[in-house]
């Protein structure tokens, strides 16, 4: 059976921000992430938690259930380069397992299967893209 995504809000007590979530609903409080949230940065592809709702009618994290096994990486891009050249990496993430996407225009998050064979450093620098990586 296939879960269908929906969009709830979701509020975060330590940063006392409200974001737009696209999740699958494991059941009636517990939730899996179908993307990354650029907002909640602990809220990435595949990650699993529980809410309640607060006094706002959003979903407040309550604790996650399963952190997502994805390494999540978050690039600042540059206009220097075209989307067809992210995409030669974007496409190799997705035919291996793994997610990207691009918020803003600017921001890429990529979401590398644990197991994937290639140094995605390498991969950039082998395509010569030199991005900055944001950083906690």
């Amino acid at each position: 059976m296939e879960t269908e995504e929906i969009k709830i809000f979701v509020y975060d007590k330590r940063e006392k921000i409200t974001s737009s979530c696209y999740v699958e609903q494991i059941s009636d409080n517990k939730f899996r992430m179908t993307e990354n949230d650029l907002f909640i940065c602990h809220l990435t592809k595949g990650t699993e938690f529980e809410t309640r709702i607060n006094e706002d009618g959003n979903h407040e994290v309550v604790k996650i259930i399963k952190k997502s096994e994805f390494i999540t990486r978050r690039f600042l891009l540059s206009t220097q380069y075209k989307e067809s050249d992210y995409r030669v990496l974007g496409d190799e993430l997705i035919k291996r397992g793994g997610f990207w996407q691009v918020d803003f225009g600017g921001i890429a998050t990529i979401n590398i299967p644990k197991d994937f064979e290639f140094n995605i450093d390498q991969v950039m620098k082998e395509l010569d893209l030199n991005l900055t990586e944001i950083t906690d």
